[in-house]
C-alpha cells in the first residue's frame, strides 16, 4: 500500500464518487440529486487537503481529508453552489450546510472525512490513513488529531476507538436530525504525544538487565 499526500488529477472523479458513496446518506437531502452532487464535489475538491492510499497497481483504495484555515477536502462557497444549483438552490443549501460546519483550532488538526472503497474495507486501509493523518498533524506541529463522528456510523466509531481516539464532547442535532438523518455528533481526539497506540506497549517492556 502506498500513502501519498495530495489527490492526483486522474483520481478526482473517483474520489468524488467514493465521497458521495460514503456521505451521500447524510448529505443527500441537502446536496442531491446525485448527479449534481458529483459535479459540485468534483469542482470544489481540494487536492492538497487529502491523503490517498493506492495499491501496488495504482488503484485508489481510500482517502482521508483534513481541514485548515485555507480550506477543506470538500467545502465550497455560495458562488460554487450557485454554479451547480442556481441562486435559490444555493441559498437553501448554504443555510443547511452551516449546521454541519466545524471550526478549525490552533491545537488540534481537524480530519475532514475518511472513506475507503467498498471492496477494500476491513483490510487495514482505514487504519493506514488514520496513521497517515496523525503523521501529517505531527509534521505540522499539532499535538492532537480531531474528528467528528455521527451516532449512526458505529463502524467508524469502533475503528477510531481502536486507534486511540477518545470522546470529548457530544452535540445533539435537535430538529436538524430530520434533515440529516442522525441525532448526535461526537467529537473525538487522538493524542500525538505520547502516541496512544505505542505508549501502552512501551510500558509493558521489561526493564533492562543490570547483571
Amino acid at each position: 500500500m502506498k500513502i501519498t499526500i495530495g489527490i492526483p488529477d486522474a483520481d478526482r472523479a473517483e474520489v468524488a464518487a467514493l465521497y458521495w458513496e460514503a456521505f451521500g446518506k447524510k448529505l443527500g437531502f441537502v446536496m442531491g440529486p446525485k448527479d449534481r452532487a458529483l459535479v459540485f464535489i468534483g469542482q470544489v475538491l481540494r487536492s492538497d487537503h487529502g491523503i490517498c492510499a493506492h495499491d501496488a497497481n495504482g488503484r485508489l483504495l481510500g482517502v482521508v481529508g483534513f481541514k485548515t484555515q485555507r480550506g477543506a477536502l470538500v467545502s465550497g462557497n455560495f458562488t460554487d453552489l450557485r454554479r451547480v444549483y442556481g441562486w435559490t438552490g444555493a441559498a437553501m443549501r448554504t443555510s443547511l450546510l452551516a449546521a454541519l460546519e466545524r471550526d478549525t483550532d490552533n491545537d488540534r488538526f481537524l480530519m475532514d472525512g475518511i472513506f475507503v472503497a467498498p471492496a477494500y474495507r476491513g483490510r487495514g486501509v482505514g487504519t493506514a490513513l488514520l496513521d497517515a493523518i496523525t503523521a501529517e498533524a505531527k509534521t505540522r506541529g499539532y499535538r492532537q488529531v480531531r474528528l467528528d463522528v455521527i451516532d449512526t456510523n458505529r463502524r467508524a466509531r469502533a475503528l477510531y476507538l481502536q486507534q486511540g481516539f477518545v470522546d470529548t464532547q457530544t452535540y445533539q442535532m435537535g430538529l436538524w436530525r430530520y434533515i440529516f438523518g442522525f441525532r448526535a455528533v461526537t467529537t473525538m481526539v487522538r493524542d500525538i504525544y505520547p502516541d496512544p497506540i505505542s505508549a501502552p506497549a512501551a510500558k509493558t517492556k521489561a526493564p533492562p538487565s543490570t547483571t
